[in-house]
């Protein structure tokens, strides 16, 4: 099958990650919670993990580099650790739901207020959401990149124009490993990472690297390996924020994965933009397509046929011509709403690993679908 699915998660990985985790599954110890040397061996391995990723996103400290699951987790342990009664958030319609959902529950629940900034041209302006600067705004959380269109929200312009004091979250779902995010150089505070996507590992890795200017209370209590004489979490990073036994073969993952993009960070950003650029080239000669994507290192490219839903175009190249492609609303109700796009897009996503023959296929395929009607 041709898979572009890869914002969803990366179909491919470099032969370095599925070496690393081969290893992990056939023999590992639980790092941090035994002394023999299996578990110190793999205990270094998770300390270089958080040194490796704490350098490519020029972040603050590795103790500072907290691993989960996937951005999700990651996302929930900033917003409900970071967040206090009475805290006023600024996002935008771009956010996933991954952002969207806590920040509701938080409102509901009668923590926290929050605004959404309004759409300009499919992205958002740096302006918009300075209007919406409150005396109590605490955190301005903002995606990477959309993971409906794969634009880039002005990080540095908006960080440009926020008061010194507040917070500003990155979503790097979409955009880490596709476009630089330089923590200190940006103004970051927190960065969350989905380890499986642009980041080359496997399901189950996830990250959040944070400055020295937030403290964290904690999602989950439990075991962490120090401190056991104590019914209470510890109080220093990372043992406060990681309880339970980290998924060892996620974090070589993880691992490897940043040591591929360190290497070849540069040449993966160009790919990426070529492949979206030859396929929007490409859809200008089927105007039955709308298209609401421009060329990205996010590898995104999402549009829609003027007579066929999403979820059914998508099922129709999956089922006649073996191609993988995502229908529907993405986790993101609000941009569809911006956008005007209630019924949702096809996305398109690529990673390096895919080709400009396998976007022909594609197209061809589209073409074949020009002029079908869906069938009900």
């Amino acid at each position: 099958m041709i898979y572009f699915d890869n914002a969803a998660t990366g179909g491919q990985k470099p032969d370095s990650v599925l070496s690393a985790v081969s290893s992990a599954v056939k023999l590992c110890a639980n790092p941090g919670r035994s002394g023999h040397k299996l578990s110190l061996s793999c205990a270094n391995l998770v300390q270089s993990c958080r040194r490796e990723l704490c350098a490519f996103f020029d972040g603050y400290s590795s103790e500072r580099v907290i691993f989960t699951k996937n951005c999700t987790e990651a996302l929930n342990i900033a917003l409900f650790g970071a967040l206090k009664a009475g805290d006023h958030v600024i996002t935008t319609p771009m956010e996933h739901n991954s952002v969207l959902r806590p920040l509701q529950y938080l409102q509901k629940t009668g923590v926290i207020s929050y605004d959404i900034c309004t759409l300009s041209q499919a992205n958002v302006r740096a302006s918009d959401i300075q209007k919406l600067l409150r005396p109590n705004t605490k955190l301005v959380a903002i995606t990477g990149a959309s993971n409906v269109t794969g634009a880039i929200p002005p990080i540095a312009e908006i960080r440009h124009l926020l008061p010194d004091h507040i917070l500003l979250l990155i979503d790097g779902a979409q955009s880490a490993g596709h476009v630089p995010l330089p923590m200190r150089d940006l103004g970051v505070d927190m960065l969350t990472l989905a380890g499986h996507k642009g980041m080359l590992g496997i399901q189950g890795s996830g990250a959040l690297l944070f400055s020295e200017r937030v403290e964290l209370s904690p999602l989950l209590h439990g075991g962490t390996g120090s401190m056991s004489v104590s019914l209470e979490m510890p109080d220093f990073y990372p043992d406060a924020l990681e309880a339970g036994t980290l998924a060892f073969p996620a974090v070589v993952s993880l691992l490897e994965g940043v040591r591929h993009l360190s290497l070849y960070f540069e040449q993966v950003c160009k790919k990426n933009y070529a492949l979206t650029e030859y396929l929007l080239n490409g859809l200008k000669n089927l105007p039955v397509y709308d298209v609401y994507s421009n060329p990205n290192a996010c590898g995104i490219v999402a549009f829609a046929h003027k007579n066929m839903q999403s979820e059914y175009l998508a099922s129709v190249l999956s089922s006649s011509y073996d191609i993988a492609v995502r229908g529907g609303l993405h986790c993101a109700p609000l941009m569809h709403e911006a956008l005007g796009t209630q019924n949702g897009l096809v996305r398109v996503s690529f990673s390096h690993f895919n080709s400009t023959g396998e976007i022909d296929e594609l197209l061809s395929a589209l073409k074949d679908l020009e002029n079908k009607q869906e069938e009900y």
